[in-house]
């Protein structure tokens, strides 16, 4: 993917699943590690010659929203990197989805981003009765239960990770830039993890990235979510191009249940 700030999206992301199981796991999910109000906040640091600093902010937030008619989470991630850094890598991102609010499948998804010199802007509506997607390109045939790059994020948020074994895939497929992509998580267990902001009971994961300007592609992520009902990504890591990256969440608010996967905040 073409800039850092899609490491937030690090379930753009096959092994032990059949597909039919992939499908089945994808449409039948419900939500139980979100609610409307939530907002979380995540900083990015970039490494190189040993030294981490400061590069850029990212925010998520869910609200309840009307789409058609129908009640649907609208969730929004937005990033951008610190005035000082626009010279390296500028970025100003806004991502959109509408999903439902019962099994979390997107009606909508609106990309409007500036990476680097790099501008692109994305209005989606999904018919899933159908098996098309309707974009600013024209109409593309979906499979069954797709993503968009920010409802995965919510989508793997409600994976039941007690279901599988280490380095399990666990599989489903992503509608961005008027294709289909087949993605996977890998599982990694769990493990604890010190960040700048406590230290946490965590489950490990390695998503499958895309290959862009930035990222090599494949496995060579890693992310860890709280291992508690919220399921709240605490850090991500990746090497890039020049250097490495690192995301920590800062804040959060309105939580759905209590991080009671923190350990300490020292």
């Amino acid at each position: 993917m073409r800039s850092y700030f899609k490491m937030f999206f690090f379930i753009a992301s096959f092994c032990s699943l059949s597909f039919s199981s992939q499908f089945d796991d994808t449409c039948n999910i419900r939500n139980n590690a979100f609610k409307a109000e939530e907002e979380v906040k995540m900083k990015v640091f970039y490494n190189t010659l040993g030294m981490y600093i400061g590069a850029g902010e990212a925010t998520f937030t869910s609200v309840l929203d009307q789409y058609n008619g129908k009640a649907v989470y609208h969730l929004v991630g937005s990033g951008s990197s610190y005035s000082f850094f626009d010279g390296f890598f500028k970025v100003r991102d806004r991502y959109e989805s509408y999903i439902d609010t019962i099994n979390l499948i997107p009606y909508k998804f609106i990309r409007n981003v500036d990476e680097g010199g790099y501008k692109k802007y994305s209005n989606v509506t999904f018919n899933h009765s159908a098996n098309t997607a309707i974009s600013t390109n024209g109409v593309f045939k979906i499979t069954g239960c797709i993503q968009d790059v920010v409802s995965m994020v919510y989508y793997v948020r409600n994976i039941n990770f007690d279901k599988y074994k280490k380095d399990d895939k666990i599989l489903f497929d992503m509608f961005l830039d008027d294709e289909v992509f087949h993605m996977y998580i890998r599982y990694m267990g769990k493990e604890k993890i010190k960040t700048r902001y406590g230290t946490y009971n965590a489950i490990k994961i390695r998503p499958l990235l895309l290959k862009g300007t930035i990222f090599e592609g494949g496995e060579k992520m890693t992310a860890w979510l709280s291992d508690d009902p919220n399921h709240l990504l605490l850090r991500a890591e990746s090497p890039i191009a020049v250097g490495t990256i690192k995301i920590d969440m800062m804040s959060y608010k309105n939580l759905r249940h209590p991080l009671s996967s923190l350990i300490s905040t020292k």
